[in-house]
């Protein structure tokens, strides 16, 4: 991921302005310490099968990168979560202001889409790129999963609920990462395989978040934890001995996929899979 940070730091924003701010706003979350796990699953699938289009794919790593940060961004608003903390870092509304927050949540939301268009890929590539990252991140994605979240706090939801409603929150980007992989290489058939693998992975990434919001500290998660009592969670709906078992189901069935992938592709995921698979069992 060396050369992926490298492209970020080459990336970052230095727009010509009079705002005060504006360009550090912008580029705070994205120096701040992060896991990178979306960027690393994408370059991960375009490493195992062609490692010579990896300069080019750091645009569309990064596009998910810019996009998964402004969700972030807005997702500890006053009007969501009001967090202070996110990757170890003051939020853009506790350290400027909520405009400011909002503001630059957008332009990075948009920021994703230009970079994307730029990308050294042939246009129908483009397309297909910026498809999976909307269709994923925007409405039918990510957005409603959010939406959902929002609107039924306070209010228990049904175990179907609950996964419907992480699988748009979380699962759809975590999927789109592999599945734009694939796209950059030409495997069509691929594409849907790994988006389903990352769509129980990103089951399995929530759940886990959820039982370290009440295990880890707010130092250990860089971000303020203990703060889903009032929210649909499956420590919340299950209790943290349920949560653990649900956990260890999903992460057999990723095991599961993930043995069923080439050699090629279980070399480059592995080790980033590893680190997180039984994550929730060191908590």
């Amino acid at each position: 991921m060396e050369q992926f940070e490298q492209f970020l730091n080459a990336n970052l924003f230095h727009i010509d302005s009079f705002h005060p701010h504006y360009n550090n706003a912008l580029n705070i979350m994205l120096q701040a310490k992060a896991k990178r796990f979306r960027p690393a699953l994408l370059l991960g699938v375009v490493k195992a099968y062609n490692p010579l289009l990896l300069d080019g794919a750091n645009h569309a790593a990064l596009a998910i990168e810019l996009l998964h940060t402004y969700s972030l961004i807005h997702d500890d608003l006053p009007a969501m979560d009001d967090a202070q903390l996110r990757r170890g870092e003051l939020t853009l509304h506790a350290r400027y202001d909520e405009t400011t927050a909002i503001l630059a949540g957008d332009a990075l939301n948009t920021e994703a889409f230009r970079l994307l268009s730029r990308a050294p890929f042939s246009d129908r590539v483009r397309i297909k790129l910026i498809e999976s990252l909307a269709t994923n991140g925007g409405a039918s994605g990510m957005v409603l999963g959010q939406a959902i979240d929002c609107y039924f706090e306070n209010s228990a939801l049904k175990l179907e609920d609950i996964e419907f409603l992480h699988i748009n929150k979380t699962a759809k980007l975590i999927a789109a990462s592999l599945q734009m992989g694939a796209i950059i290489v030409g495997k069509k058939s691929l594409a849907d395989r790994v988006y389903e693998f990352g769509i129980d992975l990103g089951l399995l990434f929530q759940i886990q978040d959820d039982i370290l919001d009440v295990t880890q500290t707010t130092q250990q998660a860089l971000k303020n934890t203990n703060v889903d009592d009032n929210k649909n969670s499956f420590v919340t709906l299950l209790g943290l001995d349920g949560a653990h078992a649900q956990a260890d189901s999903v992460a057999k069935r990723v095991e599961e996929s993930l043995e069923g992938f080439d050699e090629d592709l279980k070399s480059e995921l592995n080790p980033l899979l590893l680190r997180y698979i039984n994550r929730h069992k060191e908590s």
